[in-house]
């Protein structure tokens, strides 16, 4: 009876433990099809690899001015500070070295800047700032930058013909909104200049003074914002360039200021000169050989010499000049207005000149065309000259200093100035009454309006070329 019940026992339990494993094995394959699947599920995706970046570093709003730079990160476009470099700036201390690190420095970096940041004053002494340099370099001028003061400051050991010399540059930028100061008036009081000797003379020492700032064999040059001043002889001059950009820019110095030239221009093609003012002693643009397309509009000139093509053909040389376009411009309290000179005995040709709406504010000589310039009692007649032709002249209007006539063109006795046309120019004396009519010799054109004052002078057709004459002028 125990054995039966002890069997029964055990048979009571085997089925309750087989009972509960069937209901848990039901209950996890219930589970997994409630997703679907008979199999157990894959791992979920993972997600996509993700390239961890640096963690971003918030602008500091005080930057420490003394830090340096990356140098050699092409991308940085990093500010290249001179007082970084240890520039002073107090208008004292020669800074010149520390310019000169900067701009090693600078040169090295794609799409740097060198700054001379505002409300410093820096003296650096004459300097070449060489390149090549990585593209997009930029000179930025926000203090005030200026050489020594006068001849006898000046260091013996440095050239007295210049003094910023910016050479083989591509792509460059000088620009801000800071003074270039010549410190040019001890220069201007040398004996040598004109009128300052004895009695007014000039005396026979040697005379050279430096051009403020030259660009040499450089392309691609923009110059913009600045204000450059009071230079002892010109204050900006272009050799050998090509692609010059020339914007808002203020150039002054006194109207008796010698040889303060504003913008000349030598052996430089593809330039343009835009709203500027310039105010000197000499030539407001000046237009040397070798230099074509040429677009000068919105400048103010005076007082000044004007805007003068020349003087070309010195020494029996050759001259080319051409495509040269002068359009919107102010031109005023002057002793010229548009000019072409040339010496006797030259070869060459100027050619393609427009002038454009032009107002004439009591101008000496509004225009000109002189191929008997001589700046001395000493000059040989002679029979070759530098050709002038194609010359249009159209909407000049204003008034002129009646001391002289307003028109006068003297063209050479064997090469004739040909093809110059007039239209819509009117030209009233600024005080008085009119003492010369316009002059003309050898000078051949058409006028399309009448001109005021009457020009009666101005040949028709063209001339009688004499055999032999050759009309190639070379260029």
């Amino acid at each position: 009876m125990r054995i039966l019940s002890g069997i029964l026992v055990v048979y009571l339990i085997s089925t309750l433990l087989f009972g509960q494993l069937i209901y848990v094995a039901r209950g996890r394959f219930h589970y997994h099809k409630r997703r679907g699947l008979s199999d157990p599920p894959p791992p979920p995706p993972l997600p996509p690899a993700v390239t961890a970046k640096p963690p971003q570093v918030p602008s500091d709003p005080y930057p420490n001015p003394n830090q340096d730079p990356a140098p050699g990160d092409s991308d940085s476009g990093c500010i290249f500070d001179v007082t970084s470099f240890g520039a002073v700036g107090d208008g004292s201390c020669d800074d010149t070295a520390a310019f000169k690190d900067a701009w090693k420095a600078a040169c090295a970096v794609q799409s740097s800047v060198v700054l001379a940041p505002e409300g410093g004053v820096f003296k650096i002494t004459s300097t070449i700032f060489s390149g090549p340099c990585k593209p997009g370099l930029l000179f930025q001028l926000d203090g005030v930058l200026m050489p020594p003061d006068g001849p006898e400051e000046w260091p013996e050991k440095d050239s007295k013909s210049q003094w910023l010399i910016f050479y083989r540059l591509d792509g460059f930028t000088f620009a801000g909104k800071g003074t270039v100061e010549g410190n040019g008036k001890k220069w201007w009081d040398l004996p040598c200049k004109p009128h300052r000797g004895p009695d007014g003379s000039s005396s026979s020492e040697p005379c050279v003074s430096p051009t403020m700032i030259r660009f040499f064999m450089s392309n691609n040059i923009e110059v913009g914002g600045l204000r450059i001043q009071n230079s002892p002889q010109f204050h900006m001059k272009f050799d050998g360039c090509e692609g010059v950009s020339i914007n808002d820019i203020q150039i002054s110095s006194p109207k008796l200021s010698p040889n303060t030239d504003g913008i000349h221009l030598g052996n430089t093609r593809s330039v343009a000169i835009h709203n500027s003012v310039v105010s000197n002693g000499d030539d407001c643009i000046s237009i040397g050989t070798g230099c074509s397309d040429i677009d000068i509009q919105g400048v103010t000139c005076g007082p000044s010499h004007g805007i003068s093509i020349g003087s070309l053909g010195v020494h029996n040389s050759q001259a080319c000049v051409s495509n040269i376009t002068v359009r919107n411009t102010v031109i005023r309290d002057s002793d010229n207005g548009l000019r072409v000179k040339t010496w006797q005995g030259g070869t060459g040709s100027v050619s393609n000149l427009l002038f454009e709406n032009i107002q004439m504010e009591n101008v000496l000589n509004c225009i000109i065309v002189d191929q008997y310039y001589c700046q001395s009692k000493d000059c040989r007649n002679e029979t070759s000259a530098v050709r002038v032709f194609d010359v249009q002249y159209r909407n000049i209007k204003g008034t002129y200093d009646v001391r002289s006539a307003p028109i006068h063109f003297a063209c050479s006795d064997t090469v004739a100035c040909t093809n110059i046309t007039m239209s819509e120019v009117e030209l009233l004396p600024e005080e008085g009454e009119l003492v010369d009519d316009p002059f003309c010799w050898n000078a051949y054109g058409t006028q399309e309006t009448l001109t005021i004052p009457p020009i009666d002078c101005l040949l028709d057709g063209s001339p009688v070329v004499e055999e032999g004459y050759n009309s190639s002028p070379g260029c």
